[in-house]
């Protein structure tokens, strides 16, 4: 089993596919070079992050991680390059950015593809140039930094639908490793349950646990759409509260996401079809498992919070929640559904996208990105 170590985490794979990555590590750490980490939600981006800081020069100093998707729109510059006394309102007192702080060292940006495009302008900048100012400041301040960057969006379509500027991705994507999805390397599933088994037990102090084979076949067949992420999370839960030292496979069901039939309804690929209908026989299972929930969010728009026309808040469940067709109609798509769900709180909320993002238990970045993509802007 290939194993890369660093500080006290382990990248486990044994796919040609995963030996790629392992090997793209060693080759681009111990240079200055950016780097670009692509890879669906939950595959491991930061950890590859880590793990190129920690065979890197500038191994002895820190790596600091910047979400963008997470930090609001208005004070991400802020937030990247430091701001100066009573730039804006709530300036109290000068402060440093993260590109000051991790001087010497590297700044992970995780999320690449939600950063605003203003924001954009300066990063790429800094990345050029190796300088910035600090919002509201008029001095230029070097800064040795290191960016390694991550996105679980594609960026190409990004820049075609002008979200992400094109030279900034050109110069972010000097190299770019790509992590595949843990359901394209099977091989990789028993090794890793094995570590994160292993692992749960020693960090709880709890006897070692036994998965039978049947388990872990049943590990195998499962289509992972959270990756390593889930699988971790998956073992930790089944430990955890199962009183059992050895798991089979019906125990291990009851915890996991996916039917008697794994081989015909999660693997995104079914060898006897052609890859255009197992896509859409998967979307069309998503439905199917969306529309199970369909009750269950008409509930939360029911009692969500509204507000009524002078914007004061309004506790009370809505009188005026319909049984709209879109949710009732087995032809719906996901996007038609998620659409209605946003434009409905939107009309709930009188437009106030902060109130909205906040109902739907959304990023604010995301629902703008959303808002654009479906016309509500």
């Amino acid at each position: 089993m290939a194993e890369l170590k660093h500080n006290q985490s382990i990248i486990i794979g044994t796919s040609d596919a995963f030996q790629q990555v392992l090997e793209n590590i060693k080759q681009v750490a111990p240079t200055n070079i950016t780097v670009l980490i692509a890879g669906e939600s939950g595959s491991g981006k930061e950890i590859i992050a880590k793990a190129i800081h920690q065979q890197s020069l500038r191994h002895s100093t820190p790596m600091l991680t910047v979400n963008c998707g997470a930090i609001p729109e208005g004070i991400l510059e802020s937030e990247l390059f430091g701001h100066e006394k009573g730039s804006f309102t709530g300036a109290t007192e000068t402060r440093k950015g993260y590109f000051e702080l991790a001087d010497q060292g590297t700044l992970f940006l995780d999320e690449i593809g939600e950063m605003p495009l203003g924001t954009q302008v300066k990063l790429l900048r800094v990345l050029e140039e190796r300088e910035f100012m600090r919002v509201g400041g008029s001095k230029v301040i070097k800064s040795d930094v290191r960016v390694i960057a991550a996105t679980n969006r594609d960026l190409e379509l990004a820049i075609r639908q002008g979200t992400f500027r094109k030279d900034l991705y050109y110069r972010l994507n000097t190299v770019k490793i790509i992590i595949p999805p843990l359901r394209s390397r099977k091989e990789d599933i028993r090794p890793l349950a094995k570590h994160f088994i292993q692992m749960t037990c020693e960090n709880n102090h709890m006897e070692c646990v036994e998965f039978t084979d049947d388990a872990y076949e049943l590990l195998e067949e499962y289509s992972w759409p959270g990756n390593v992420r889930e699988l971790r999370n998956l073992i930790e839960r089944t430990i955890i509260l199962e009183p059992n030292r050895i798991v089979d496979r019906p125990l291990l069901e009851k915890h996991i996401n996916v039917t008697h039939e794994p081989l015909d309804r999660n693997l995104p690929v079914i060898v006897h079809k052609t890859t255009e209908q197992a896509e859409r026989e998967l979307i069309y299972r998503a439905l199917i498992d969306l529309r199970m929930a369909v009750e269950e969010i008409k509930g939360l728009l029911v009692n969500a919070p509204i507000y009524d026309m002078h914007g004061k808040y309004n506790p009370g469940p809505s009188q005026a929640v319909a049984n709209p067709s879109v949710l009732s109609d087995e032809n719906s798509t996901l996007k038609e559904v998620e659409r209605y769900l946003i434009e409905r709180t939107l009309d709930r909320t009188r437009g106030n996208r902060r109130k909205t993002a906040k109902i739907l238990g959304l990023g604010e970045r995301t629902l703008y990105r959303k808002l654009k993509e479906y016309g509500l802007e």
